[in-house]
């Protein structure tokens, strides 16, 4: 099929990684103890949940399940957001306590992008719509989690510096300045002020988070503190191309627009692609009875 970019390629990878996951720790990753161990038949509903999450990761690379599949995966990932609402309720003014909300929320904007996309692709009008007011909100919602993030790296400045590489000099002024960097691109993609630019940095900077600080942790012997035990290792790792794959699917939808903010160039763009949709979109049956508005 047409993929809508590379996000969607990285999402699906990543989705088949988390199901992987959920089967070799038996559990569900990563909400872990969140999740009551008393439940009945716990662990057929661990596996039954992980072949349902590999399922819909192969479905995203073919046409006719690829928008079934993101809508299952955005049902999950609705689970992982209402689980991670308990720790707020107890400690609302913990910023440790938003995290887990606000990673679920980051990839349920980047599900959502991707459904609307797939969505377009489509020509099945049985299935539910969104427009692109629901693209813009995931949008923001994307920004606000990515504020988040960077406030987090103030917040815990010397844990977050002890993850930074020890061949990079000055380790504290790296989490600071990945902080400073996070907030700036959530207000970019905010308020619309260079939010291709924005998406894609952030994007980048997920992406190499992986690549230099959780990859070579399972090559660190004495493995750092924060690389223990096993399953928080794997399950940072898993979660950090999840954020990485949401983050690509987001500047994947915005790498139709300029790199710049020309307020006016922005408003012809928009204009052009209204203009193209409303060409590729036959017209709608009026149904019997209808009268508009203006008559």
């Amino acid at each position: 099929m047409r993929t809508v970019g590379f996000g969607h390629c990285l999402f699906a990878l990543a989705i088949a990684s988390l199901a992987i996951l959920n089967l070799n720790f038996h559990d569900f990753a990563p909400m872990w103890d969140s999740i009551p161990a008393g439940i009945p038949w716990r662990e057929a509903w661990v596996r039954g949940f992980a072949l349902l999450l590999f399922a819909a990761s192969v479905g995203l690379c073919f046409s006719r399940t690829a928008i079934p599949s993101a809508l299952t995966i955005g049902a999950y990932l609705t689970i992982w957001a209402m689980t991670a609402v308990p720790p707020i309720v107890s400690k609302p003014l913990s910023i440790g306590s938003w995290y887990g909300l606000c990673e679920a929320l980051t990839l349920l904007a980047g599900t959502c992008i991707l459904y609307t996309a797939l969505r377009w692709l489509s020509r099945d009008s049985s299935l539910p719509t969104v427009g692109e007011s629901a693209v813009r909100a995931a949008q923001v919602i994307f920004g606000v989690t990515c504020i988040f993030y960077g406030i987090s790296h103030f917040a815990y400045s010397e844990y977050t510096a002890s993850m930074v590489p020890a061949w990079l000099p000055s380790r504290l002024a790296f989490a600071y300045f990945t902080g400073l960097c996070y907030i700036a691109a959530g207000i970019g993609i905010i308020l619309w002020i260079l939010p291709r630019l924005a998406a894609t940095l952030v994007a980048i900077m997920m992406s190499l988070f992986g690549l230099l600080v959780w990859v070579p942790s399972f090559f660190a012997h004495p493995k750092p503190a924060w690389a223990t035990p096993p399953q928080n290792q794997w399950s940072e790792l898993e979660v950090n191309l999840l954020l990485a794959a949401a983050a690509w699917i987001v500047a994947d939808s915005l790498r139709g627009h300029p790199w710049g903010s020309d307020p006016l160039h922005v408003a012809r763009f928009r204009r052009e692609r209204t203009s193209t949709r409303a060409l590729r979109s036959p017209p709608r049956a009026r149904p019997r009875g209808h009268r508009a508005l203006h008559l």
